[in-house]
């Protein structure tokens, strides 16, 4: 098979993390996640702190205001926004670029989706579930009650939506923005990455 870039945005609880590690384990391919931003610092010298703090995540006002999607852009260090938001995401979006340039490999959240959207080698998915399975899942790793778990999930996800749209002016949530919608909870986790690998199948064979 063709080098190629599996990208999985998913609902807080929804298990596509889960879902992105055992598809990498079973296509032999490098997942990256959080060490996205450690990538980022890196190549860019600003404190991984300030990715880590931004990580999908917009800030209400700055998402309000920001009137242009993402343009690929990075500043330089002497500009006064070299450290704001837009740049994080910028320079993020650079690593995203140049891993789909040089390997196979998944990539979790991050708008990753649209920053490679105009390559035919990537195939985009959107795993969610219904909020009673959110809420089960989400209680394996968190001791809360299901009501502290509900608003958790809730407030995750729209600080995850709300970072998505700051930078693409798209709904995180519209089906149109990916290839595969999966719902986890009617497919499990592996038949999930079969699906997923089925797709592959039919669009790079």
């Amino acid at each position: 098979m063709k080098k190629f870039v599996i990208t999985i945005a998913r609902q807080y609880g929804s298990g596509g993390r889960t879902i992105g590690q055992m598809l990498a384990k079973e296509l032999g391919v490098e997942y990256y996640d959080k060490d996205l931003i450690t990538k980022a610092s890196e190549e860019s010298g600003i404190n991984v702190a300030l990715f880590a703090n931004a990580d999908e995540k917009s800030g209400k006002f700055f998402g309000l205001f920001k009137k242009k999607r993402y343009g690929g852009k990075v500043l330089n260090p002497s500009d006064s926004r070299f450290t704001g938001e837009e740049n994080l995401f910028n320079y993020q979006a650079k690593i995203i670029k140049d891993l789909a340039e040089k390997e196979s490999c998944i990539i979790i959240g991050r708008a990753a989706d649209y920053i490679l959207k105009d390559r035919d080698d990537v195939i985009s998915v959107f795993v969610h579930a219904p909020m009673d399975f959110l809420i089960e899942q989400a209680g394996k790793k968190h001791s809360m009650s299901k009501k502290e778990l509900e608003k958790y999930i809730i407030k995750t996800d729209k600080a995850r939506a709300d970072y998505y749209y700051s930078h693409t002016k798209r709904q995180w949530t519209d089906a149109r923005n990916y290839d595969l919608c999966l719902d986890s909870s009617k497919l499990g986790f592996e038949k999930c990455v079969e699906e997923i690998k089925a797709y592959m199948d039919v669009k790079f064979k």
